[in-house]
């Protein structure tokens, strides 16, 4: 409750308990501690959950609420305290968020494989395969270059604000590095659209994690991409694939498909050889 709140803890809670005015148990932390608290004072029910609704929006307390609290001996520090807030979590909503965190914090401790999949796969909007996923020395120097940027007061040199949420995703995938894990490089007949995966003790990023790769295209990759009939020629991949051309640019780009030649047709040089023709 504390942390989800606004104009909870900082400037409120946090300068009482300093100050010594209160303690953790007895700060407001949540709206339900409003109600109940002021109930507990003597105050009725209904004029406690107005004074609860009211304060936990931000609206404050009203001139004949303050006077009702004084006469039922409510403390100076809380009737200032209520008029800080500016948003409360309800207290089920606020154990369910730490309930969530420690789910988080044990999956990210001892199965962080799975989480770091998962958060890539559902969090991480901004991850892009080339920048991120070609090894930790080239993620640090972009890191580098990035951070670099985001300090100078230039607008020409400033982050763009897709680059500002890469460089969120990329502490994350720098902590996976320092840790001892590693990507897989992208298999065209293995990585799913959408989802990252393990493979092999490593995580594969998913199609869409290739910069300027769209849903549609990637799923239609995924759908026809088979290892048991593999692709000819990037021409036939397109075919098969329903993309154009701007794709498998895409996908050059990132070191995919160049084992592939153009197209169907095969030169005579590549059967016979350059020699035979002189050259």
């Amino acid at each position: 409750g504390l942390s989800h709140g606004t104009n909870v803890w900082i400037g409120n809670a946090k300068t009482l308990i300093d100050g010594k005015k209160c303690t953790i148990s007895s700060a407001i932390c949540t709206r339900d501690d409003i109600m109940t608290y002021l109930i507990g004072c003597g105050l009725e029910s209904e004029l406690s959950f107005t004074i609860m609704e009211s304060v936990r929006k931000g609206k404050g307390l009203k001139p004949e609420w303050e006077k009702e609290m004084r006469a039922h001996e409510v403390p100076e520090w809380y009737i200032w305290s209520c008029k800080q807030i500016k948003y409360m979590f309800p207290k089920a909503h606020a154990c369910a968020y730490v309930m969530m965190a420690f789910r988080v914090a044990y999956f990210k401790l001892y199965m962080p494989l799975m989480y770091y999949t998962a958060y890539f796969t559902i969090r991480a909007n901004n991850f892009n395969y080339d920048l991120m996923a070609r090894g930790q020395e080239k993620l640090e120097k972009i890191m580098r270059e990035y951070k670099r940027r985001s300090t100078v007061k230039n607008k020409d040199l400033a982050l763009s604000e897709k680059q500002q949420g890469e460089l969120k995703d990329m502490r994350l995938v720098q902590e996976m590095y320092a840790r001892g894990f590693d990507f897989a490089p992208i298999d065209i007949y293995k990585a799913k659209a959408t989802k990252f995966q393990i493979i092999d003790g490593k995580i594969m990023p998913s199609l869409t994690s290739i910069s300027g790769l769209g849903t549609v295209a990637a799923q239609s990759i995924e759908e026809h991409a088979d290892a048991n009939d593999p692709f000819l020629s990037r021409e036939d991949f397109r075919t098969r694939c329903g993309v154009g051309k701007s794709v498998t640019d895409l996908l050059l780009d990132v070191g995919l498909l160049t084992e592939l030649q153009e197209s169907n047709q095969m030169r005579l040089e590549d059967v016979f050889g350059a020699n035979m023709f002189g050259e």
